[in-house]
């Protein structure tokens, strides 16, 4: 499984640090179904689903940690591949993201999806 930090979703957080983009945004988690490699110019997700992006929860779990959770349900039949945090519902800036996932679900199913970014 492959994770990325996009360049853009770099940008964004450098740019809600220091006060270019003001306020406590909400983040929103989705997934897909398509294949593919994420890279830094990533900017969306392969074959993503029909189902409506997540809001995320996010934390600080510790200090050098920024975390996103959220539960997306499914309504029908599926294999998620990959999944990332956007800043927004539609559209907006893919800011993390995971590959190689396999993850076969039914109708009703749900993901707890949980993205940690580490500040290395």
């Amino acid at each position: 499984m492959g994770y990325i930090y996009t360049q853009a979703g770099e940008e964004l957080i450098v740019d809600r640090i220091d006060g270019t983009l003001s306020g406590s945004a909400t983040d929103y988690i989705g997934a897909g179904t398509g294949t593919g490699t994420f890279t830094k110019a990533s900017n969306e997700l392969f074959g993503e689903v029909s189902e409506a992006r997540v809001a995320a929860t996010k934390s600080q779990p510790t200090p050098d940690k920024n975390q996103w959770e959220g539960i997306q349900t499914y309504t029908s039949s599926k294999t998620i591949t990959n999944a990332g945090v956007f800043s927004a519902p539609t559209g907006g800036t893919l800011i993390v993201a995971a590959d190689g996932l396999s993850l076969a679900m039914n109708s009703g199913d749900s993901i707890i999806f949980i993205f940690t970014l580490e500040q290395t």
